[in-house]
């Protein structure tokens, strides 16, 4: 956004947009299909210097927008956050290619392939293979397109912040979707379960993930992004509104996820800072912590106590719950299991929900990505989380200006340990972290180069 009336103003039509689909979820479609048609516009008529910002534009609008189009129904089909991340990418890849040094998220991708095979052999009869094979690989395979285009891509910091406020735009619109939905807490609150109701109607973990991004976002651009102090206010109260809602869906992950990736993010901020940019940072994350501080407390306020209880692992009457996982350990405890049981190649996609349905009667789906891929990928899925835990690693020994990368990997991990990747954010959140940042504008750079050899 170039002023800082543009940015209000987005803000503005975005809190309308969320006003107007919880009066008619109808127009949820209307919305989807106009911000495609807008994004798609963008990326073709756009210069080609502009290419790769115009797809990580339309990439992270669809990231923000994916748990609020699921709620209202607007998406034309549940796994389309995914599929339009993957096809804005393919076309980004026909318009600014790869880079050659970015080959191990190729290699990543191939091995994925196997899987299919073996699950071909150990899935039951009754299992729907195409439906089970696309639900679990998606959320892989949009990780490793979009790794393979961003690896190395040159983008401006400017542009970068540009790219997450399109992100954080349309989690404005679920927050207020969501207060409109359910404008007192008290009416749905029993327990210190996950709730649903106060979720906007829809998966308290998917909820509190989406929120989560916006409080991370937010919390961004408090530091990063708000010269005046009409803004530092305007993003501190932002930061609050969307950080209740995030906390009151009764799913910790989302919020937890956030709270250290920020502090990831404050970390590699402030020791990278001068020291007036020191001094700064100080004075804000006063403004930040008593924002926080205030919301939570507003919260216990709310919810009679109940989320002080939920974040001490405690029922609605004060007892211990025996498990702070909320059996996500047992998950992953078996899926190890798998692991050890096929190392070489592993129980094949969807087998590890497969057997929970025949032992169980009930398919939990994995919770966590990285006992999911050894359990179903064996040695190729090891090969798999090491190309994605350390190859990262190169892109930040040629380039260390971007402050935001370690908050980036944190964010991804956590996420992906949470609630697996069953939306995008992860995969794309992941593949920010492989772009090239830098202070300057490379096409800016280049015509100056241009113009001196001229001379």
């Amino acid at each position: 956004m170039k002023t800082s009336l543009d940015y209000i103003g987005a803000i503005g039509a975005h809190i309308l947009i969320g006003i107007l689909l919880y009066f008619n979820e109808g127009i949820a479609k209307i919305y989807f299909g106009i911000a495609l048609i807008y994004f798609l516009y963008r990326i073709i008529v756009s210069a080609n210097e502009t290419k790769t910002f115009e797809v990580l534009k339309a990439c992270g609008y669809f990231v923000g927008a994916e748990v609020l189009l699921r709620t209202t129904k607007g998406s034309i089909s549940y796994e389309a956050g995914k599929y339009l991340v993957m096809v804005f990418i393919m076309i980004g890849m026909v318009y600014k290619g790869l880079s050659g040094r970015g080959y191990p998220y190729f290699i990543y991708l191939m091995f994925l392939v196997p899987s299919i095979f073996v699950a071909s052999t150990t899935l039951s009869f009754d299992a729907n293979f195409r439906t089970n094979i696309a639900f679990v690989l998606s959320g892989p395979v949009c990780l490793g397109l979009a790794a393979l285009f961003c690896f190395d891509k040159k983008i401006t910091f400017q542009q970068l912040s540009d790219i997450l406020l399109y992100m954080v735009l349309p989690i404005i619109a679920h927050t207020i979707y969501i207060y409109f939905y359910n404008p007192s807490i008290r009416d749905v609150i029993s327990s210190t379960a996950s709730n649903r109701a106060a979720s906007g109607g829809w998966g308290a973990n998917q909820v509190s993930a989406a929120l989560g991004l916006g409080m991370f976002i937010m919390a961004i651009r408090l530091f990063t992004k708000s010269p005046s102090l009409m803004l530092k206010f305007l993003n501190a109260i932002l930061l609050m509104i969307i950080s209740y809602r995030a906390l009151v869906t009764f799913s910790r992950g989302g919020v937890i996820a956030a709270v250290l990736a920020i502090l990831v993010f404050l970390v590699s901020y402030y020791f990278r800072a001068s020291y007036k940019k020191k001094n700064e940072v100080i004075s804000i994350f006063a403004l930040f912590f008593i924002s926080l501080m205030a919301t939570w407390f507003i919260s216990i306020n709310q919810t009679d106590g109940l989320i002080n209880l939920r974040y001490e692992n405690k029922d609605q009457l004060g007892r211990e719950r025996g498990d702070i996982t909320t059996g996500r350990g047992e998950l992953f405890q078996k899926e190890l299991e798998g692991f050890i049981a096929s190392p070489f190649f592993g129980i094949g996609s969807s087998r590890a929900k497969d057997q929970r349905i025949e032992e169980e009667g009930q398919g939990v789906t994995s919770h966590s990505e990285v006992s999911r891929t050894l359990a179903e990928h064996g040695i190729f899925g090891v090969i798999i989380l090491l190309i994605l835990i350390f190859k990262p690693l190169d892109i930040r020994s040629h380039n260390k200006q971007n402050y935001y990368f370690y908050a980036f990997l944190a964010y991804w991990f956590m996420t992906i340990n949470h609630m697996s990747m069953r939306i995008a954010m992860p995969a794309f959140i992941y593949a920010l972290a492989l772009l090239n940042v830098t202070h300057h504008d490379p096409d800016t750079l280049y015509r100056k180069q241009l113009k001196t050899s001229e001379r």
